[in-house]
């Protein structure tokens, strides 16, 4: 019985309803509302109050299941993808955003191909095959290359456009304006509700965002949040906090794109300026060491109990760095993308670790394993029994 629902389900992908009426996924369901943090850890470092949204919450586990659902059903709105009717999705991307696609879309009842680096993490290129999205890896090469694999996206986009009889749609996340307008629209405004209740219920008094700071890849999230909080105030510190090698950072200080050093971090660090970032100025822009994502992954996760990713990493560390000029009256409140599960073979190998030059935390340093004493004696004495 099971399994022939199944098969309806599988041949009504996208167009299911009930009792007539269209009804929304539970992908459309769950995204956005995510919680609002305040981090003790990163609070007591830089002096003040540092919140953070619970991205990860979201049910493709990251920041850009938002984007990823705006841009579907942007493509729906203009046209270029149609419910109950074979369609494509095409993108480009270092891994969430390809997650988020994919999951999105075959709910939806479309086809996803993604064309990612092969230099991302195997945990990011498992978890888009788990979702249902079908890999183009391409080997990692600048943006300037014609084989970059955002290129290589847009040209795989074309040739279905001209040659296969099916709506297809490259979401073309870098320059999608409904990228943007995802978190101007949602992620902006609840931060602002979130922080009026989190500090009444401190202090009495409704909280304001006093500053947002989160590193860049599309654009879309800083920029849209900012855009939000702009809107409501003025006055607000919006802070680009980019990692070493990212060509942003010199381009808002200096006016030249020009990179610096390198990081181990991924979907961050740009070394462009895409369409979500056109007409966008930060009040104040940092560069931040992967020394530093890797002390703000240790406090998130020793006082916090929150093991996150590498640009939530940035994200807190750069969130210090801003609350610390700021003072100790500040709101700031920033991003935690995703977790560190997706970057396992970086963030919990020691020896990948050193082989960058990089401290590994103490409770995964293999010099380090083991229980010492007297722990180390009361297990032993316990197993001999």
């Amino acid at each position: 019985m099971l399994r022939v629902c199944v098969r309806q389900v599988r041949a009504m992908g996208g167009t299911m309803s009930v009792s007539g009426l269209s009804s929304l996924t539970a992908f459309e369901q769950a995204v956005g509302q995510t919680p609002l943090l305040r981090l003790r850890g990163a609070s007591e470092a830089a002096g003040c109050n540092v919140y953070a949204k619970a991205e990860y919450a979201n049910p493709g586990g990251s920041v850009k299941d938002r984007p990823a659902l705006s841009m579907i059903l942007g493509a729906e709105r203009d046209g270029h993808l149609v419910r109950g009717e074979e369609g494509v999705i095409v993108e480009g991307t270092a891994g969430n955003t390809g997650i988020g696609l994919a999951l999105a879309g075959r709910a939806l009842g479309y086809k996803v191909l993604i064309c990612i680096a092969s230099s991302q993490s195997q945990e990011k290129k498992d978890m888009l095959r788990w979702a249902g999205a079908e890999l183009v890896e391409v080997p990692p090469v600048p943006y300037a290359d014609p084989n970059n694999y955002v290129h290589v996206a847009a040209r795989l986009a074309d040739a279905i456009a001209n040659k296969l009889p099916v709506n297809s749609f490259y979401a073309n996340q870098w320059d999608n304006l409904d990228n943007r307008a995802a978190h101007a629209s949602t992620t902006g405004p609840e931060i602002m509700r979130q922080i009026a209740d989190a500090e009444r219920s401190r202090d009495g008094e409704p909280g304001v965002v006093t500053a947002f700071s989160a590193a860049m890849g599309t654009g879309g999230t800083l920029t849209g949040v900012a855009e939000a909080l702009r809107a409501a105030n003025p006055h607000v510190h919006i802070a680009l906090t980019d990692p070493h090698g990212a060509g942003l950072y010199r381009y808002y200080t200096e006016g030249e794109l020009k990179a610096v050093g390198s990081s181990i971090s991924e979907g961050i660090g740009q070394n462009r300026i895409t369409g979500n970032m056109v007409g966008f100025e930060p009040d104040a822009a940092h560069e931040i060491s992967d020394a530093d994502m890797m002390l703000a992954l240790e406090i998130l996760q020793s006082c916090d109990g929150l093991a996150m990713g590498t640009s939530s990493g940035i994200n807190v560390a750069g969130a210090i760095q801003v609350g610390r000029e700021l003072g100790p009256d500040a709101n700031v409140v920033t991003i935690l993308c995703d977790v560190g599960a997706r970057y396992a073979g970086k963030l919990y190998s020691p020896n990948f670790l050193r082989s960058v030059s990089l401290t590994p935390p103490p409770w995964i340093d293999e010099d380090d394993a083991g229980l010492g004493p007297p722990w180390s004696d009361l297990l032993a004495d316990v197993l001999a029994q």
